[in-house]
């Protein structure tokens, strides 16, 4: 039995969880700490999508059930600024339909309906941009007026117009966040 000096032992192959290129981290542990960190801003936009959905319904709702008395000055129908606001609700209410699908099926089918990474990053960027900025155009358009009838008379036609521009603003609020993750998103795929 021969045996061989402390400086001389045999070398084995390495560990297959053994850190590659002498770095810290184990290999294997790095792509599945990566896949589980790619799946943060998926789930954080699904989430402020959902949000986005919730307070442009809302805002919808509440502006449009905003008729006390026909014609007159307690109908919505009869302010622009409150006809915008609504039209504005509408296309949010719709592109966070839309954006909402979208994101259910990609995480459950792990495919998207937008062909291409990068062109899905920009759709996402983008469409958030633009529906954010409609929706703050939107309720500040709404809420002058609103302020302005408010120091007349403070009765429910106002309060409901109100409610509709705050539950507007969230909505915003949560498409605005939206849009910094799909950023997040899109500056790593130009980065790719």
């Amino acid at each position: 039995m021969s045996s061989a000096p402390a400086g001389d032992a045999p070398h084995d192959a390495p560990a297959p969880d053994a850190p590659a290129g002498g770095g810290s981290v184990p290999a294997s542990r790095s792509i599945a700490e990566r896949w589980k960190m790619e799946a943060v801003p998926a789930r954080a936009r699904l989430l402020l999508r959902a949000a986005a959905w919730l307070f442009s319904f809302l805002a919808l709702v509440v502006m449009a059930t905003d008729v006390h008395g026909r014609g007159g000055p307690n109908d919505f129908s009869t302010y622009p600024e409150y006809n915008y606001c609504l039209g504005v609700s509408i296309i949010a209410l719709l592109y966070a339909t839309a954006q909402l699908l979208r994101d259910l099926h990609r995480l459950s089918s792990g495919r998207d309906l937008v062909a291409g990474r990068k062109v899905a990053a920009i759709v996402d960027f983008t469409g958030d941009q633009v529906v954010a900025y409609f929706l703050i155009s939107g309720l500040s358009a709404a809420a002058p007026v609103t302020d302005y009838m408010r120091q007349g008379a403070d009765n429910l036609f106002n309060d409901s117009a109100a409610a509709a521009i705050s539950m507007a603003f969230f909505a915003f609020v949560a498409i605005g966040l939206s849009a910094l993750v799909s950023g997040y998103n899109l500056s790593l795929e130009a980065l790719v």
